[in-house]
């Protein structure tokens, strides 16, 4: 196990094991899996104010589009200019392109955290008891193509997961593309593009209202990448992985309501 892990690993062990023994009394056999979902959600409340702030700052490059689209007509054979002038409208508004990956940033300690705790035979010199727990019967250490293969209860198990995943990408797609309907730049307004984001770990959080072309082709794709994650990590971290996005998207329907009215552009020259 490495060094730099071993700490962070065996906090999580004990926080897990904690826990599921809190949770067996209304969980039985599933307060294991249910244990991650509830670390899981911890770790999301812990990240809301960066989360907030996160959004903000999308929603206001979404405010932006119609001036960063004009510096690019401006000066499209001019790429050095461009990026001058398009990071001095960033500094002015006080926002940035790498600001909404802040949170998914954050994330990946604890999604590797939870990945390798599924994968080490021993915690802190100790076996590591949570290989031995379950969900419907399929160890949380699995993986959907080892032991008994995707053909058996096992892989019904991480089949059902797949479809929520799913689910909760369609549903992720939607929201942002209505969100980007509903702000200048968006959808269905003169300029606008209203690419979906995605907003968890491997989806780049991509923000609605941010260029069409292939970052629009890379918007709708990227939420259905946690397919591909999760048929590859142990059944534990796919469990933080349906957990986390799912926050993510009911975290971006609450808070965005909220965040645009601080947000409603100036009319006037998109640049001056």
């Amino acid at each position: 196990m490495s060094s730099l892990l071993g700490a962070p690993m065996g906090a999580a062990y004990h926080v897990v094991t904690v826990l599921a023994q809190a949770l067996t009394p209304l969980a039985g056999g599933m307060a294991t899996a249910a244990a991650i979902i509830v670390f899981t959600m911890a770790v999301r409340l812990l990240l809301l104010p960066l989360s907030y702030y996160s959004l903000r700052g999308q929603v206001s490059m979404s405010a932006l589009l119609p001036q960063v689209q004009e510096l690019q007509k401006r000066y499209a054979k001019q790429p050095d200019r461009l990026q001058r002038e398009l990071g001095a409208l960033y500094r002015q508004e006080g926002t940035g392109i790498l600001g909404g990956c802040l949170p998914l940033l954050v994330q990946l300690p604890f999604f590797s955290i939870m990945y390798r705790l599924f994968l080490s035979r021993t915690v802190d010199g100790h076996r590591n008891s949570l290989l031995s727990r379950d969900l419907l019967g399929t160890p949380l250490g699995s993986h959907w193509l080892s032991g008994a293969g995707p053909f058996s209860g096992q892989g019904a198990v991480f089949l059902g997961l797949f479809a929520l995943l799913a689910a909760v990408a369609v549903f992720a797609v939607r929201a942002a593309r209505q969100a980007g309907a509903g702000q200048p730049g968006g959808a269905g307004q003169p300029g606008g593009a209203g690419q979906p984001g995605a907003g968890q770990p491997g989806a780049g959080q991509l923000g609605a209202g941010q260029p069409g072309g292939a970052l629009g082709v890379v918007g709708r794709v990227l939420p259905y990448s946690t397919l591909v994650i999760a048929a590859i990590v142990p059944l534990a971290a796919g469990l933080y992985l349906l957990t986390t996005t799912t926050w993510t998207v009911m975290e971006r329907v609450v808070l965005r309501p909220r965040i645009l009215p601080q947000h409603r552009p100036d009319p006037g020259p998109a640049v001056a």
